[in-house]
């Protein structure tokens, strides 16, 4: 039997960095070994603006996960995010020499390969190329050609891009801290990954994850990708609200969001009894 393969994702969020090692397990499933944190200090609304101070976050939270697991941590997969974020629909083609071969894993990786060769505005890079339908002929609704006739291969798109600068100071913070990048991979898909299920993709979702300092959006319909944004906005934003509005000391805002929702709906409660009496 072949050793079970080990992965660790490290995402690098505004409020704290963390490290997860897992196994997979012969099922396709992982088993989690060890998780490490730390908080980040050099990260603001999902962007590196201290290389210094987020290596350090990194390597604390990696130690963490390593003396939990067991494991030496060597290769991450990292998640990115960040106001840079952008993404676009595109249409793409390419035309088979022969109808007599089935369309293969070629053809699609080439259709697939052109999207990588689009222009992007200076400073930006396409991160993803998410193929949403195939069509094939001029025969839409497809979601997998392989092994299909036809000579005009077309594709609607989903793309992702990000700045060039933001991604190389990923990788540079995981460098520093020792460490080799194996893919970066947009956070709201490793997040849609984890915790949504085909059924849930099929039927239509809207996965929405609130950080620190973005909020993070994927939807989901027909088992295809149809939208993904990082918002600019998260719950440090709330938490400096309350802290200005309230002037209540930082430390203790931590204990008191979590009641808010509670005193909420209690304040509510009266508020609503109050109008009905009057």
């Amino acid at each position: 039997m072949d050793a079970p393969e080990i992965v660790v994702g490290l995402d690098i969020g505004t409020t704290k960095i963390a490290c997860l090692v897992g196994r997979k397990t012969e099922h396709g499933k992982i088993e989690i070994l060890g998780v490490g944190k730390a908080p980040s200090l050099g990260v603001t609304r999902g962007v590196v603006s201290n290389i210094e101070k987020t290596v350090q976050s990194i390597r604390a939270a990696v130690e963490e996960a390593e003396a939990k697991s067991g494991i030496e941590i060597n290769v991450v997969n990292v998640g990115i995010a960040g106001q840079h974020i952008k993404s676009l629909q595109h249409r793409g083609m390419i035309t088979r020499d022969t109808i007599d071969e089935e369309i293969s894993q070629k053809d699609v990786d080439e259709l697939i390969d052109d999207m990588y060769k689009l222009v992007m505005m200076p400073g930006e890079e396409i991160i993803h190329v998410l193929p949403q339908e195939y069509i094939v002929d001029r025969e839409p609704g497809i979601k997998d050609p392989i092994g299909m006739s036809g000579v005009q291969l077309e594709a609607n798109f989903h793309i992702i891009t990000g700045q060039i600068a933001a991604a190389k100071n990923i990788f540079k913070c995981v460098n520093k801290a020792g460490l080799e990048v194996a893919e970066l991979i947009l956070e709201p898909l490793a997040s849609s990954s984890a915790v949504l299920s085909e059924e849930e993709k099929e039927a239509g979702v809207a996965l929405i994850d609130i950080g620190g300092g973005t909020t993070d959006i994927a939807i989901f319909h027909d088992g295809i990708i149809r939208h993904t944004a990082v918002i600019p906005f998260g719950g440090n934003v709330i938490t400096e609200d309350i802290k200005e509005g309230c002037t209540i000391m930082h430390d203790k805002l931590n204990c008191l969001k979590p009641n808010l929702e509670q005193h909420y709906l209690k304040l509510l409660k009266i508020m609503k009894s109050y109008v009905s009496l009057g």
